[in-house]
């Protein structure tokens, strides 16, 4: 038995929840990881993982052994990059992770380039809307958008993050265009299901901030459904011009109230890759990151649509 082979197994298994989704993602056969890790229990002379139809967790012993191994694996992928990152070109596998609607609109268009620019790099991505630990995930480089919740990672701004209220020229023909913040109130205002209970949208103008009541008929967690909506003639809305500004190009969608800047400083920030300090140096999360910003452009295309 391959000690070190089974060892890898135990911890994809432990880490994806389980024999098939682990199988999945190394690429092998459920069978194969089957026998890995009952040959390792054998010569371990330990039960590590309790197994049922439902689920996989790990029993006392297995707790200890998987910490371990966590640390034996991550040991050696960081002497693997010292040594492989910092001779010739950029190599190995690159995990990033980013939001669902940007990440589809905006990097996974790019990503044959990018492959064919650096052709020694495997890319994995991670597509989500929830907040990972790049530590625990195991990931190289996180796309965030908006303001930055924490100053321990290493982070470089790729474009900025504006947004833009906007509707379609069919409702706004119907219900009027707003001229002042106050006018917002009485339009249908589509909403993003994070925004605060309140319902409040705020403007900014040379110097001075308004804050405004809206509400309207349709609320979601997506932001891809309310601008589907929005393009149908439902209701303003509020969001990204990275989402939008293509709309705006083509006419789809129309924006208001330029003069304002919505939600000042709450929601702007920027859109940034970011990664752990101690991988400063990493050749190919540099070159994923200055592909990517370099494709986006200054300013960036979708802001070009926009304005």
């Amino acid at each position: 038995m391959d000690r070190f082979a089974a060892a890898s197994a135990f911890a994809a298994v432990v880490e994806h929840g389980g024999f098939a989704p682990a199988a999945r993602r190394l690429g092998v056969a459920p069978s194969s990881l089957t026998r890995q890790l009952n040959g390792l229990e054998e010569a371990l002379g330990a039960l590590l993982l309790n197994r049922s139809t439902r689920s996989v967790t790990l029993t006392d012993a297995g707790r200890r052994y998987y910490e371990d191994v966590r640390r034996i694996l991550e040991d050696l992928e960081k002497a693997d990059r010292a040594v492989g990152e910092r001779a010739g070109p950029p190599s190995g596998l690159l995990r990033v992770t980013m939001p669902v609607a940007f990440g589809r609109l905006h990097i996974a268009p790019a990503l044959p380039g990018f492959l064919r620019r650096w052709p020694q790099v495997r890319v994995d991505i991670q597509l989500t809307d929830a907040m990972t630990n790049l530590v625990e995930d195991r990931i190289d480089i996180a796309i965030r958008l908006g303001p930055l919740q924490t100053s321990s990672l290493v982070a470089r701004k790729l474009a900025p993050h504006r947004r833009v209220i906007c509707a379609s020229p069919d409702y706004l023909g119907e219900r009027g265009v707003p001229r002042e913040p106050l006018d917002l109130a009485h339009h249908n205002c589509l909403l993003f299901d994070y925004q605060t209970l309140d319902n409040s949208w705020t403007m900014a103008r040379d110097g001075k901030s308004e804050k405004v009541q809206v509400s309207g008929n349709l609320r979601a967690n997506g932001s891809e459904v309310l601008r589907e909506a929005a393009i149908g003639g439902a209701g303003l809305i509020l969001m990204p011009t990275w989402l939008v500004g293509g709309d705006i190009a083509a006419g789809r969608l129309q924006p208001v109230l330029e003069e304002w800047s919505p939600s000042p400083g709450a929601e702007e920030g920027a859109i940034s890759a970011v990664y752990l300090h101690n991988r400063r140096g990493s050749k190919k999360i540099g070159s994923f990151i200055d592909f990517m910003a370099d494709h986006f452009g200054a300013p960036p295309y979708w802001d070009r649509y926009a304005r």
